[in-house]
């Protein structure tokens, strides 16, 4: 990829982090800024919006270094495993155990005494439902078997980056950080490959320039070429 397009890439995903933060922690924390609303206090809802997308663009960066170390995850798995069947089934291995760890963990740390398991599982079944429908949309995008690696990155990266929130489980901030890293890490997974072809195209243009530069169009020899392009 190129330096462009690579700027480009960081950009937008931390708009798309910023954003999503910003309309969802209204949204998630509407009972402490609805009065700001119902006395039209424009100021104050403006700084609150631009403080909630100050936190996104946090939470993209995260989301953007996670998925920058999956890359190279991948290629390490590929390489040590050296078959891709045999890698997304250790992919899949990790899904099952880190979704298992979210609610076994989560119960024991947070439940009190008394408190049943399932509420626990809200959570951990609306990443998974999320992160299949992402990794679904990834295989349709690049027609091959990358379901996998995809819902692997959905699941398991997006909970490591998760993890600064999930050890203090206060609830607005849970969620708040689980919507703009689910929505940063979608966009990367499945943007990516645009950038890099946007940037192969670039670097394409940029070499026929060189060889057949404007000046020497006229050269013959590029005529004769062109004769038989």
């Amino acid at each position: 990829m190129t330096i462009r397009n690579w700027v480009r890439f960081f950009i937008h995903t931390l708009f798309i982090g910023g954003i999503t933060a910003g309309i969802m922690g209204f949204i998630i924390r509407w009972d402490e800024f609805s009065p700001l609303f119902q006395k039209g206090d424009v100021l104050n809802i403006f700084s609150v919006f631009i403080w909630l997308v100050g936190v996104g663009f946090t939470f993209s960066v995260i989301s953007q270094m996670g998925y920058f170390a999956y890359l190279t995850i991948h290629q390490f798995g590929l390489r040590m495993f050296r078959s891709n069947s045999l890698w997304n089934a250790v992919q899949m291995i990790l899904v099952a155990f880190v979704l298992f760890d979210l609610v076994y963990f989560r119960f024991q740390a947070f439940a009190d005494k008394g408190e049943s398991l399932i509420p626990y599982f809200g959570l951990a079944a609306f990443l998974l439902s999320f992160a299949i429908v992402v990794a679904w949309i990834k295989t349709k995008q690049s027609k091959k078997k990358m379901f996998a690696s995809a819902l692997f990155f959905m699941v398991v990266a997006t909970v490591l980056e998760w993890l600064p929130v999930l050890t203090v489980n206060e609830k607005s901030w849970l969620y708040l950080m689980l919507f703009a890293l689910l929505f940063c890490n979608a966009y990367q997974l499945l943007m990516l490959p645009k950038y890099i072809e946007r940037s192969q195209e670039e670097i394409s243009r940029k070499t026929k320039a060189i060889v057949y530069p404007s000046n020497e169009k006229n050269h013959p020899a590029v005529k004769e070429n062109s004769k038989f392009s």
